[in-house]
């Protein structure tokens, strides 16, 4: 369970020790969620932004299991041994106002949870073509090379079919969808360009490959 040791003191402040737990250093990129449960806790952060329980000993852990929306969904142990593991791997912020425990994602639990996101990530195909191309031109340096496979790897994915070394195409519009690659991957608008276009020449065998009309 979160491990969290809550002391009163005469003046009837509260302070709260959350014992610090080291982990090496590990990539996001390929990453499958482990359970069902650490997406759904990682989800509901991202939407609330940050969590507040009442710290009150000894129901600490009881008030944070109550305001998991998926409480029923879950044993209330498995809840707490969840929400212990995502602070362990330095996901979760826990700070202290008051007698409330407010908790939200750190930069790597935000980073945890767009995994997530992208996994489920998809293109949706309009019903009828609109006769644009979307093309996506990336140069994404050595240094980058796991974010450079990993995008490649993404925009496989999602359909997309290569055009040349490192420039990709799409029939279908994909802008949000890129936009959100290229957040999650941390690369820059330089590295990854999208552009929409009308007019290709030899298109045929792309109409053939996606089976447009």
């Amino acid at each position: 369970m979160l491990e969290v040791i809550v002391e009163y003191r005469t003046n009837k402040t509260m302070v709260l020790f959350v014992r610090s737990y080291i982990m090496s250093k590990y990539k996001y990129y390929f990453r499958k969620p482990k359970s069902e449960i650490t997406k759904d806790i990682l989800k509901w952060l991202t939407i609330a932004g940050a969590v507040s329980v009442a710290a009150a000993s000894p129901y600490f852990v009881t008030n944070l299991v109550n305001g998991f929306k998926n409480k029923n969904k879950y044993k209330k142990k498995k809840i707490g041994d969840t929400f212990y593991n995502l602070r362990r791997q330095g996901c979760l912020n826990i700070n202290v106002k008051g007698h409330r425990v407010f908790i939200s994602l750190t930069e790597r639990g935000k980073k945890m949870a767009g995994r997530f996101q992208i996994d489920s990530l998809k293109i949706n195909k309009l019903k009828k073509w609109d006769r644009k191309w979307r093309i996506v031109i990336f140069d994404i340096i050595q240094l980058k090379r796991l974010q450079r496979n990993a995008f490649r790897g993404k925009l496989m994915e999602l359909g997309f079919s290569p055009l040349q070394k490192s420039v990709w195409i799409n029939p279908y519009p994909c802008k949000d969808e890129i936009e959100l690659l290229r957040e999650f991957f941390g690369l820059g608008q330089r590295e990854i360009r999208l552009i929409v276009a009308e007019d290709i020449e030899n298109v045929d065998f792309l109409i053939k490959t996606f089976k447009l009309k």
